[in-house]
C-alpha cells in the first residue's frame, strides 16, 4: 500500500508540473521582450503611436518593447499576424482605424473579423485633416471645392484600400455631391508613403491623420484646408472645421490607435497591458508625446475600446454598402 501512495504521489507530481509551469510564467508576464506589430509603413500613424507605446510602455512592464513593421494589404498582413499568432501575450498589435474598421468593412473576405480580437485598449484619437501639395492652385477649401464640383479630376493618395486615408475622400466626395469616379486614388503601403506622394507633388490631396502630416504642415511642405475636430484644433489654430465650412457629417471622420492582443490572449498578460494603459492615462511623457503627434491622448478600457470600435465598424459598413464598394 506504501509502495502505491508514492506511485501516485509520483505521477500527481508530474501531471502537476506542466500546469505549475503555465501558472509560474503567467505570474511572471512578462518575462522577456515584447513585439509590437505596426501593420502599416514606418513614419504612419500606427508606427509612431507604436514608437511612443514602446517607449513608455516598458517603465511600467519590466521589459523591452520592440517595434516591427510588417506592411501589407492595407494593414491586414500584420493584423493578420498578430490574429493568427501565439496568445502568449508576446506579440501584440498596435491596431488602427483602417486595418481594424475600415478594411473590415469593406473587404469581408480578410483572414480576420474586426471583433476577433482581445481588446486591451484604445490610446489616441487623431483628428483628420485635409491637405493638398504646396503648389497647389487650391489654398482655401473653398477653392478646392469649386475645382471637385466643376468635375476637375484630381488625384489623391492613401495608406491603401479601405484605410480611412481612402475611405474619408469617398466620404467627402458623397457628402459634397460630387462625382467619386472623377477622382483617381493612389494607394500606398503606408501613411507614411501616401504623405511622400503628396509632399512629392504625385498627388493633389490628402486626407490625413494629424498626427501623421503635421510635421508636412509645419514645414511648409502641405497647405491644410479642413480639420475634422467639432472646434478648431490648438495645433493647427488657423484651419476651419469641417463644420465651419458647411459640412458637420464630416466629423465621423476620425483616426485612432489601439493596443489589441490576438484572440483569446493570456488572461494574466492581458491584465498587465490593461493595467499599463490604465498607467500611461496620467503618465506625463506618453502625454506630452501624443499630444505633440497632434493627436488626442484617450486611453478607454477594453469594452469601451470595443464598443467604440463597433461604432466605427458600423459607421464605415454603412458608407460601403451605401457607395457599392464591397469587396467580393
Amino acid at each position: 500500500m506504501n509502495k502505491f501512495l508514492k506511485l501516485a504521489a509520483g505521477a500527481a507530481a508530474l501531471i502537476s508540473l506542466p500546469m505549475t509551469a503555465v501558472l509560474s510564467q503567467a505570474a511572471d508576464y512578462p518575462s522577456k521582450p515584447i513585439t509590437l506589430v505596426a501593420p502599416y509603413g514606418p513614419g504612419g500613424a500606427s508606427d509612431l503611436h507604436a514608437r511612443i507605446v514602446a517607449g513608455a510602455a516598458p517603465a511600467y512592464l519590466k521589459q523591452a518593447v520592440l517595434v516591427i513593421n510588417k506592411t501589407g494589404a492595407a494593414g491586414v498582413v500584420g493584423s493578420t499576424f498578430v490574429a493568427k499568432g501565439k496568445k502568449d501575450g508576446y506579440t501584440l498589435l498596435s491596431a488602427r482605424v483602417g486595418s481594424q474598421a475600415g478594411v473590415p468593412a469593406m473587404n469581408p473576405k480578410i483572414p480576420y473579423k474586426w471583433d476577433e480580437f482581445t481588446f486591451l485598449g484604445l490610446t489616441e484619437r487623431n483628428p483628420f485633416v485635409l491637405v493638398v501639395k504646396k503648389d497647389s492652385p487650391y489654398k482655401n477649401f473653398k477653392d478646392f471645392e469649386a475645382a471637385l464640383k466643376s468635375g476637375t479630376s484630381l488625384s489623391y493618395s492613401s495608406a491603401g484600400v479601405g484605410t480611412l486615408l481612402h475611405l474619408a475622400s469617398l466620404v467627402m466626395a458623397d457628402k459634397m455631391g460630387v462625382d467619386g469616379s472623377k477622382l483617381t486614388h493612389v494607394p500606398y503601403k503606408g501613411g507614411g508613403k501616401a504623405r511622400a506622394a503628396l509632399v512629392g507633388g504625385h498627388v493633389d490631396f490628402l486626407w490625413q491623420n494629424l498626427s501623421g502630416v503635421i510635421g508636412a504642415i509645419q514645414s511648409g511642405q502641405a497647405i491644410p484646408l479642413a480639420i475634422t475636430t467639432g472646434e478648431r484644433f490648438s495645433a493647427v489654430p488657423d484651419v476651419p472645421t469641417v463644420k465651419e465650412l458647411g459640412y458637420p457629417e464630416m466629423e465621423a471622420i476620425i483616426g485612432w490607435s489601439g493596443i489589441f492582443g490576438p484572440p483569446g490572449m493570456n488572461k494574466a498578460a492581458a491584465d498587465k497591458w490593461i493595467a499599463t494603459l490604465a498607467e500611461l492615462k496620467t503618465d506625463k511623457a506618453f502625454n506630452k508625446l501624443i499630444k505633440g503627434l497632434g493627436s488626442i491622448p484617450d486611453i478607454r478600457n477594453p469594452e469601451d475600446t470595443k464598443a467604440f470600435v463597433k461604432g466605427q465598424y458600423e459607421t464605415f459598413r454603412d458608407v460601403v454598402v451605401k457607395l457599392g464598394i464591397e469587396v467580393k
